[in-house]
């Protein structure tokens, strides 16, 4: 908190602006997007690399969080002030934190993957700064960000010669998805079985709860989703990730819009038929890989064939 407050003393209009733009970096539709441009323009097997790794380390991440359910630093001192921007998307319990989870594992791995210099400072930098946002923002300690940086740069290097060897082997792929499958299936299996205390219950808490449920249903969808789609690119599709720019452009605007399209147009029907923070939520998800990773790009090599030489 000593530290919190002396970040609290430098705060100013400026660099509060800055920074609540530097956290953004962190949110889930930003490591999303990446991660499906990267799998669609640049690198299928380096696509799957980086969105694993989020999916793993959201996983670490909200076990920590619910095992140990420690409150925002305003929760535990009430003398403490935050950013007020950064209020409504600092939901849940604090320790660790999820934003420097995501971007460091992004960016981390953007890092490690490719070889491009600039992109590697700025990887580098929004690790650092990202991390930095949130207890400049005042919604996480250095405790949050330190034990999340340290598992997101785990992951990132253990993860990563693993996907090498699988590049070359489909069966050591399978072997992959299906071991991360089933650390999702054995978190959900966790949040639906486990018989937690009395206070996670609570009125004041629940929604920390119902928040780690969510996120349970939602990356066990997204994982299911990963075995449908490798299979069907391995035996069928077997898409093209290289095209003209003007087509990239068009793979990625098109991609983006009806990834979004399956995930909000798709919550109503599926939210009248089954329970919508679980099964619902868990369908939406799923057919939401279906459509980044097998449905929109049946299209690419038709965009190839109008867009003549590829790069």
């Amino acid at each position: 908190m000593s530290f919190l407050y002396l970040l609290e003393d430098i705060r100013n209009p400026v660099l509060d602006f800055i920074f609540s733009i530097v956290t953004l970096c962190g949110e889930e539709t930003v490591f999303m997007a990446i991660g499906m441009i990267v799998f669609w323009c640049v690198n299928k097997q380096k696509g799957y690399y980086l969105l694993s790794v989020g999916f793993v380390g959201t996983v670490i991440n909200q076990f920590l969080k619910i095992t140990f359910r420690i409150p925002r630093p305003w929760v535990k001192d009430p003398s403490f002030t935050i950013v007020e921007s950064a209020r409504e998307a600092a939901s849940g319990y604090s320790f660790p934190s999820g934003h420097t989870q995501t971007s460091v594992g992004l960016f981390g791995g953007l890092a490690l993957k490719f070889k491009n210099r600039a992109l590697r400072i700025a990887s580098i930098a929004l690790c650092v700064l990202v991390p930095l946002s949130r207890m400049y923002l005042g919604v996480h300690t250095p405790a949050d960000v330190g034990v999340s940086l340290v598992i997101a740069l785990v992951l990132i290097f253990a993860l990563s010669p693993i996907f090498d060897k699988a590049e070359k082997s489909p069966r050591v792929m399978y072997y992959l998805l299906f071991s991360l499958t089933g650390v999702m299936l054995a978190y959900l299996c966790f949040m639906s079985f486990w018989q937690f205390p009395e206070e996670v219950m609570h009125v004041d808490n629940v929604h920390n709860y119902i928040s780690a449920v969510k996120n349970a249903y939602t990356l066990t969808g997204c994982m299911l989703g990963f075995l449908v789609v490798y299979t069907v690119d391995l035996k069928w599709l077997k898409f093209d990730t290289k095209a003209v720019w003007w087509v990239q452009i068009i793979k990625i605007v098109g991609g983006l819009a009806l990834v979004l399209a399956v995930k909000e147009l798709m919550r109503a029907p599926l939210e009248a038929i089954l329970p919508a923070n679980t099964w619902a939520r868990m369908l939406r998800y799923f057919l939401m890989v279906i459509m980044a990773g097998s449905i929109w790009p049946v299209t690419f090599k038709y965009f190839a064939k109008i867009g003549g030489k590829k790069e």
